[in-house]
């Protein structure tokens, strides 16, 4: 429709992009040393579903996050500040090699930041 904005869902693929990225986040999480323990055992299809539902509502797509609250999954795990950075260094790298531009990153990365109080414990 006319008037319309494109969302950054829209912007940068839809749901096949968000799963590219995602699929591509847990790769690099996955692959490092420093995060890989705290996946030990988990499901990573139910994970890769919530933060792909996740990522879409944040783009504006038209999936809505139906996981647990934020501080309630990640409660117990001992997450550190330096380890959550961890993680979204990996978010945007993956986001990048998709070609998502920096001004969708930079608004993924304020929504992320947001929950960080969530997250960290220790």
């Amino acid at each position: 429709m006319v008037g319309e904005a494109t969302s950054d869902y829209e912007r940068i693929g839809g749901g096949e992009a968000v799963r590219q990225v995602v699929g591509r986040f847990y790769e690099l999480v996955l692959g490092d040393p420093e995060l890989a323990g705290y996946f030990v055992g988990a499901d990573l299809v139910r994970l890769k579903r919530h933060q792909a539902l996740l990522i879409s509502q944040v783009l504006g797509g038209p999936a809505e996050y139906d996981g647990r609250e934020l501080g309630a999954a990640h409660r117990g795990m001992g997450i550190s500040s330096d380890d959550f950075g961890r993680v979204v260094v990996h978010l945007v790298a993956a986001l990048r090699e998709a070609s998502v531009s920096e001004d969708i990153i930079g608004r993924v990365g304020d929504v992320l930041g947001g929950t960080k109080a969530e997250i960290v414990e220790a």
